[in-house]
């Protein structure tokens, strides 16, 4: 993997994947670049792919205090090198990232995102305040391995799933990276659509969610895309929160796809 500095001074690792009109994926909580590998190998036939690992993940550093603004310019510092206005997907709170840096003026040219995890209404407010306290104390306690079992569960993952998940070898990988949690979880505010913010952001986007996803994330994605002045929503039959890179691969090829039509046209 390639290397670059943040404006903090921290190292983001980043990997491109093919040639063509650059697209960033942004991966959302415990992800890192290699869980974005399979999508980038789909995409790659068609597009400059440049997947990276957030800070404080994979081959990045990790410069504290956190803050939304350093993620921001951690993306801003991937694109940079990538030249020129991109193009974002985001998935789950990566896609939060995605809205919040156009929103801060990152130069998009196409957004993507994929069921931003927000939680608006009173239920759900609630719910993330609490959620929020509880990360906290397991944190500080350095229970990463009671951090991770808390953002399985509260995503949806059964119990027994979960006690599978901790005797395979991939829990010491996300116990490895835990600690982000906490930043995904300022990222996300409190849990409701800040739309006021992306009533400025001016790229195209379109705002996706799976069919069987839950009843909340499927109305939350409508209403961020209510939000955002250029949006469209989308729903792909079959899909839930584990989305599959050979559903969503297609849907982006067309929706980057056109715009770099439109540039050859003009």
């Amino acid at each position: 993997m390639d290397k670059t500095l943040s404006r903090d001074g921290t190292s983001i690792a980043y990997r491109r994947h093919g040639d063509g009109p650059p697209v960033i994926l942004v991966g959302g909580a415990l992800s890192t670049a290699a869980d974005e590998a399979p999508l980038a190998a789909l995409l790659a036939p068609r597009f400059t792919v440049v997947t990276y690992d957030r800070r404080g993940r994979g081959a990045s550093d990790d410069g504290g205090p956190y803050t939304v603004r350093r993620e921001i310019e951690d993306l801003a510092a991937v694109a940079a090198r990538v030249g020129g206005p991109v193009s974002l997907f985001g998935m789950l709170s990566g896609g939060a990232l995605a809205l919040e840096a156009h929103a801060a003026g990152l130069p998009v040219e196409l957004l993507a995102v994929y069921e931003p995890p927000y939680t608006p209404g009173t239920a759900g407010l609630l719910h993330k305040s609490r959620g929020t306290a509880r990360l906290h104390r397991l944190l500080a306690a350095g229970d990463r391995g009671g951090a991770v079992e808390l953002h399985l569960s509260r995503t949806g993952v059964p119990e027994a799933t979960i006690a599978r998940m901790r005797v395979a070898p991939l829990w010491r990988g996300l116990e490895a990276v835990a600690h982000t949690l906490a930043y995904d979880d300022v990222l996300l505010g409190d849990g409701s659509v800040p739309a006021g913010r992306f009533a400025s952001l001016t790229a195209r986007t379109l705002v996706v969610t799976g069919g069987f996803s839950t009843a909340q994330a499927q109305e939350t994605t409508l209403a961020l895309a209510a939000a955002v002045p250029r949006a469209r929503h989308r729903t792909l039959t079959g899909q839930t929160r584990e989305l599959a890179p050979h559903v969503i691969a297609p849907v982006l090829a067309d929706f980057f796809g056109r715009a770099a039509s439109l540039r050859t046209a003009s």
